[in-house]
């Protein structure tokens, strides 16, 4: 049975792009499922670095496609967790009703109501709470397209002995990518600031490093089988001297400048694996239900855990983003619904 729907809702939006102070909570129109679109009623929205780039249009390099001078969307959020209550047309086997969880593409996630792409949606066990849901979509999907771009796959004989460091372990990718990592029997070192080691020690890695007062160039040459990098801001000649011959280094895309944003960075890999043993891989991971729907059932089974620094209500949405914005965010930060 279908529930009832209101036709104006709650949402955050900034109509253009600026800092979260910016985004205020507004009434509009309930949006309308198109063809190939689901209706969803939010449960929960994580926030990823993501949603601040898009907030600030920030680099300039994207704003073509999200919106030359305003965002073509401007109520941020994009991993959200929620229940179907409508499909637009051509929709014939939407769950309607199911606990689901989607990335939402450009967003629209703080908000009560939001419309997703039906071939996106996966519906979550009864055993993983909507706020863990949330969580999956990008970071966990991002984690899990980097190992597998750096060779670090579930079995296979060749899986004994591995080592993997991975850059910038405490936030949102990075604690999904340590956990990961150690699932498919290597052995994680990894980076973060020192109020976090224990943190990342608890998720399986087995040394962990500021990078800040022990340098990586103090490390042995090809030590490791690969490097995951979420931080950036480490030289690209740096990370290959880490990697083994026939290693790699993978560039989880993000940092860059205001203009280009990563793309000079991505140009620089490039070059500097032509003829290389050592090459290195820039990644934008992509919305994969499958490996969402992998994920889920980790979460079920208990094998996988969210970090979640902190839990804001529907009411402090804008302070959400503010906390993202500042940087420096442990694992994720999720907004209930209202």
């Amino acid at each position: 049975m279908s529930e009832t729907l209101p036709t104006t809702m709650r949402a955050w939006r900034r109509k253009t792009y600026g800092p979260a102070e910016g985004v205020q909570e507004e009434r509009m129109p309930v949006p309308t499922p198109g063809p190939g679109e689901v209706l969803l009623r939010i449960e929960a929205t994580a926030l990823n670095a993501g949603d601040v780039r898009l907030m600030l249009g920030d680099p300039l390099l994207v704003r073509p496609v999200f919106g030359l001078t305003r965002p073509k969307q401007p109520i941020r959020g994009m991993d959200v967790a929620g229940v179907v209550v409508a499909a637009g047309e051509g929709v014939t086997d939407a769950p309607l009703g199911a606990s689901v969880v989607v990335e939402l593409p450009g967003g629209g996630g703080l908000a009560e109501y939001a419309v997703a792409p039906a071939d996106r949606i996966v519906v979550r066990p009864d055993s993983v709470g909507a706020a863990a849901a949330a969580c999956i979509p990008i970071a966990g999907g991002t984690a899990w397209q980097a190992l597998d771009a750096a060779g670090i796959r579930s079995g296979g004989a060749e899986a004994p002995g591995r080592r993997v460091l991975v850059l910038g372990a405490s936030g949102g990718v990075g604690t999904f990518a340590v956990q990961l990592a150690a699932m498919r029997s290597t052995e994680v070192w990894a980076t973060c600031g020192a109020r976090n080691g224990a943190l990342v020690e608890e998720l399986g890695a087995v040394r962990v490093l500021d990078h800040r007062s022990s340098p990586l160039s103090e490390l042995p040459e090809g030590h490791f089988d690969a490097v995951i990098d979420v931080a950036g801001g480490v030289p690209i000649r740096v990370l290959q001297r880490l990697v083994r011959d026939g290693g790699r280094v993978v560039l989880v895309t993000g940092n860059g400048g205001y203009v280009l944003g990563p793309l000079p960075r991505m140009i620089a890999a490039a070059v500097l694996s032509i003829g290389s043993k050592r090459p290195v891989r820039p990644i934008a991971a992509t919305p994969k239900p499958e490996i969402v729907r992998e994920l889920l059932a980790l979460f079920e089974a208990r094998a996988l855990q969210p970090v979640i620094e902190r839990a804001y209500p529907f009411a402090e949405a804008s302070a959400a983003l503010a906390h993202v914005a500042a940087g420096h965010t442990v694992g994720k930060v999720v907004v209930a619904a209202p």
